[in-house]
């Protein structure tokens, strides 16, 4: 199933740092940004993070949620966020059923190589649980947060 705008969001429920389980289901009435990231405290990775998080208090003020989805796991997670001090819930998709399902997980093109992985992309899910926006292979990490809070904004 493809993303496509204006569609409905395919539901999901991943566990966070913590443990705790997060359902798209249980945000609904709320702005969601999910951003798909291959690794933690990674170069591009850690910039779109800490892009998000230098954002925080203007994405809060449009009542969106933030949630960054990676293959890594809870303690990887716990030592990223607590690193970087990310005010937003990271989920671990290790299986990569859920990234897949957002067409951020497939081939991809790394250096003239063609391989299979996470490929960098978010989604933007309304209130009503549909998709705004989809940003598909996001090519400039450290810049990307940026555009997203233009498009919370925009509306």
């Amino acid at each position: 199933m493809a993303i496509e705008e204006g569609k409905a969001a395919p539901l999901f429920t991943l566990p966070d740092a913590d443990g705790n389980k997060v359902a798209l289901k249980d945000l609904k009435g709320k702005n969601v940004v999910v951003y798909f990231y291959p690794r933690d405290d990674t170069p591009g990775c850690t910039k779109e993070a800490c892009g998000f998080r230098d954002h925080w208090a203007e994405i809060q003020a449009t009542d969106t949620v933030v949630l960054g989805v990676s293959p890594d796991g809870q303690e990887k997670h716990t030592k990223f966020r607590d690193k970087y001090e990310l005010p937003f819930p990271l989920l671990s998709d290790v299986d990569r059923k859920v990234m897949t399902k957002y067409d951020a997980f497939g081939e991809k093109t790394m250096y003239g190589k063609k391989t299979m992985g996470v490929i960098r992309s978010t989604v933007w899910i309304g209130e009503n649980g549909k998709v705004v926006k989809h940003w598909r292979r996001v090519q400039k990490a450290a810049d990307h947060p940026q555009k997203v809070l233009e498009a919370l904004t925009a509306e």
